[in-house]
């Protein structure tokens, strides 16, 4: 089935069943299937509350979550579509602060499959359809919408005037689709400026920020850069935001890692160069420790899995899969870790570059278990592991990762502190298994 999504509830259910038979099977890019289909079901692209639209290669999906915190705190009502879903499919459709009921869900899927059925759409382009025409529906103040592939041919690049556009962290990732260089994926995700529509970054080098500028140009968007329309620095225990509207002070994010300060920054930033929601400093402030993002550093509560390691263990998460999430990753476990040996549990989808992971991880872990990615094309855990030894990791294959973590819970000599890492289609599997479904 098209993204393996699945339901316990038998009507949508009976609705995922139709998608993964009329889907291709696979992500396919370009504006005129999902075009066709918003026809049919009325265009209710055209009907949405204000759109703050992300892309990014990594960091959009926290960006989006800090948005969300943002929003809220001001008293606000927010949509979210994001993907891909963790456990349940529910989770990528986000109505005024709650997630689609299945109540809710079911019909929405039958009516867009019996309008566009035959148009050939993908999993994700059904799901964006389904996504807008619930937006459209549901009264809210604002829609946080993040970009699912690239950008420029994302289905989700059909909204034709947002409040704003924004740049989360660009690396290498979906080669086979953005292109095999940071211009070609640079290009890619500028690809979602719209004319008269801020259009917010991060800092890049100038050779990548000169192809966001060239690409916005054209487009008739104004580029708002880090380091040239706003910035941020950390003092202490405080982020400083600043801009030419003035400063703002938050605290450091709730969100675990090193990077995401970057990411609140850029929320803050893409919230004060808009002009259609007001967002006060303090809604922005209280956004900082009230955000959630789950597999994204997240510490795992008591549950089947965490019970399997000793008393003083913990055991952490999180779905990066790339080298730069990696790099991220990784400097957020070592200050996680200070003196404690760290564990990992990994397992990565077949196209992704398992060699990236494991030379910035490699530095900071005592042992690796490698794991399947249940349902998924992934790279074979005996291979992954035979990877990590060549890198001076004790490594070794297991089936499952209730598997791996009886492994470390046999051999770590105090208490264990584990990262489970490389997928978050393993993540979903991870949080299912621990009773700790996303909400």
């Amino acid at each position: 089935m098209a993204d393996f999504a699945s339901s316990a509830d038998p009507a949508v259910q009976r609705q995922l069943d139709r998608l993964g038979a009329l889907s291709p099977g696979a992500d396919v890019l370009g504006l005129e299937r999902i075009t066709r289909l918003l026809e049919r079901v009325g265009n209710p692209q055209l009907r949405l509350p204000p759109v703050l639209h992300v892309a990014g290669t990594n960091g959009k999906g926290s960006t989006c979550a800090f948005l969300r915190a943002a929003i809220e705190a001001a008293g606000m009502r927010a949509h979210v579509y994001s993907s891909p879903h963790l456990v349940r499919f529910n989770e990528r459709i986000r109505l005024g602060g709650t997630l689609i009921t299945d109540a809710a869900l079911a019909p929405l899927l039958e009516e867009v499959l019996d309008q566009g059925g035959d148009i050939g759409a993908s999993f994700f382009e059904v799901t964006t359809a389904a996504a807008f025409l619930a937006f459209a529906r549901s009264p809210a103040d604002a829609c946080i919408v993040e970009v699912g592939l690239g950008g420029r041919l994302d289905a989700t690049n059909v909204i034709p005037q947002p409040a704003v556009t924004g740049i989360a962290q660009l690396g290498i990732d979906h080669e086979a689709f953005l292109g095999d260089t940071l211009r070609a994926i640079a290009g890619e995700k500028a690809g979602i400026a719209k004319r008269g529509v801020p259009l917010v970054t991060m800092r890049y080098v100038p050779e990548i920020d000169g192809v966001v500028r060239e690409t916005a140009r054209p487009a008739g968007a104004s580029v708002f850069a880090q380091g040239q329309a706003w910035d941020f620095e950390i003092a202490g225990h405080a982020l400083r935001y600043h801009d030419a509207a003035g400063d703002v002070t938050t605290p450091l994010p709730a969100l675990a890692g090193s990077h995401q300060p970057a990411n609140l920054a850029l929320a803050i930033a893409m919230l004060r160069h808009q002009q259609q929601l007001q967002v006060p400093a303090e809604a922005m402030h209280d956004a900082a420790w009230t955000v959630r993002w789950p597999a994204r550093m997240q510490r795992l509560k008591p549950g089947p899995l965490t019970e399997m390691l000793p008393d003083g263990a913990d055991i952490w998460l999180d779905g990066g899969h790339n080298a730069n999430a990696a790099e991220a990753v990784s400097a957020a476990m070592a200050q996680v870790a200070e003196d404690r040996p760290v564990h990992l549990v990994l397992g990565m989808l077949a196209n992704k570059d398992a060699g990236a992971m494991l030379d910035r991880f490699a530095p900071i872990a005592e042992s690796l278990a490698a794991v399947p990615v249940p349902g998924h094309a992934h790279h074979a855990p005996a291979e992954l592991a035979e990877a990590a030894r060549a890198r001076g990791l004790a490594a070794r294959a297991a089936g499952s990762v209730a598997e791996a973590l009886g492994i470390i819970a046999l051999r770590a000599a105090q208490a264990p502190l584990v990262l489970i890492l490389g997928s978050l289609y393993l993540a979903g599997l991870v949080l299912e298994q621990n009773d700790e479904l996303p909400d």
